[in-house]
């Protein structure tokens, strides 16, 4: 068996989605560097993607299955490290979130970005039995009980945005598990009237309010939300958007630039889409759209070659996730989703997240260079 797959590691191997993933990231830093030319974000991007490959060929040349086989005790280290981010002197507190661990040499390390690969881990390896009938409402609760865990953490941080990207993972993992159809119906049209009731019951009560009930109301009534206060930061991502036009401003003189005019908030991170649209235009923003739906595609061919129920779980969990973040992220920059600090994926700065998906990544590819190993 080693044989066999020793002789099939490179070409089996997925260049391609590495190569994507690789480039995506290169393509990002400049975009980092156009938001933020007088900072040294770009630089640590450069570094930390030169971690994150050496984390992907790390995962895709061990047998994900060992992996998998000890996803508990995964699970649990990340839960500890949720735990410890709460913690006064240990977590930093950022605009008053607790999110980050400090680490010497490295930066800000967020824990709840690396949680997401352990949460799947144990999604999979509850739910990747070979199956024969539909799902129990026993499995389906318990499958809630390992996702509401860390979720339940990260908003005590608190970080809505990140743990509303947990959500998916879950939903893709019960759907691809034999979840009744009439379940998933129910619950797509519970999502859909339970919305509008949400958002009248919150404000009525006054449990939606301040910026969070601002930003959803500027998304309602642009008209007439106050372009200087809680609506500031969709607006000034519209004109960005807008200021690219169909090519772009190539990049030329960033520092007068919306994002480094310091118009535009957080332009690394949370809006870094925005400043693509006004560095490459709509066509550069069409590029990387196409980009992403070609290293989703090689995501699902991985997942279709896997020889396990578990595998594919965990790499459909991946597509998933990333789908989400790419769909949030994309609607914040262009004013049609509320501004809630969903980073794009391999694109905003942050070393946390680029090695996430890189492992992320390395897992898918593990996945496939074992698809004809018993």
């Amino acid at each position: 068996m080693v044989a066999l797959l020793e002789k099939r590691h490179f070409r089996d191997f997925d260049w391609l989605l590495t190569l994507l993933a690789t480039g995506i990231v290169l393509f990002g830093t400049w975009q980092i560097h156009n938001a933020q030319p007088t900072e040294n974000f770009w630089k640590k991007q450069l570094l930390g993607l030169a971690v994150s490959l050496a984390a992907l060929f790390a995962i895709a040349f061990t047998d994900y299955r060992k992996l998998l086989h000890i996803a508990p005790a995964f699970y649990i280290v990340g839960l500890i490290l949720l735990v410890v981010v709460l913690v006064p002197g240990i977590g930093m507190k950022i605009n008053g979130q607790r999110c980050w661990i400090r680490t010497p040499g490295i930066g800000q390390f967020q824990p709840s970005e690396f949680v997401k690969i352990p949460t799947v881990m144990m999604l999979a390896y509850y739910f990747g039995r070979v199956r024969q009938r539909a799902l129990a409402w026993k499995e389906i609760i318990i499958g809630c009980g390992i996702l509401a865990l860390p979720v339940g953490l990260i908003l005590l941080e608190p970080d809505l945005g990140q743990a509303i990207t947990y959500m998916p993972l879950l939903a893709v993992v019960l759907f691809l598990s034999s979840i009744r159809m009439w379940l998933v119906i129910t619950a797509l049209v519970l999502v859909i009237v339970s919305a509008p009731l949400a958002y009248t019951v919150g404000v009525k009560t006054g449990v939606l309010h301040g910026y969070k009930l601002e930003r959803i109301n500027v998304i309602l009534d642009p008209e007439s939300a106050d372009k200087r206060g809680y609506g500031y930061h969709t607006w000034q991502s519209i004109l960005t958007v807008g200021k690219g036009q169909l090519t772009g401003t190539g990049g030329r003189q960033p520092e007068y630039s919306q994002s480094g005019l310091k118009f535009l908030p957080e332009p690394q991170s949370d809006f870094i889409f925005a400043v693509t649209a006004e560095t490459t235009g709509f066509i550069g923003c069409v590029l990387l759209l196409i980009a992403y739906a070609v290293l989703l595609s090689r995501l699902i061919l991985g997942a279709r070659r896997s020889p396990d129920r578990a595998g594919m779980l965990v790499i459909m969990a991946t597509v998933g996730g990333l789908a989400f973040q790419i769909f949030i992220n994309v609607g914040m920059a262009l004013g049609i989703l509320p501004v809630i600090g969903v980073p794009l994926p391999l694109m905003s700065a942050g070393l946390s997240a680029v090695l996430a998906t890189f492992i992320a990544i390395g897992f898918a590819v593990s996945v496939q260079l074992r698809r004809f190993v018993n």
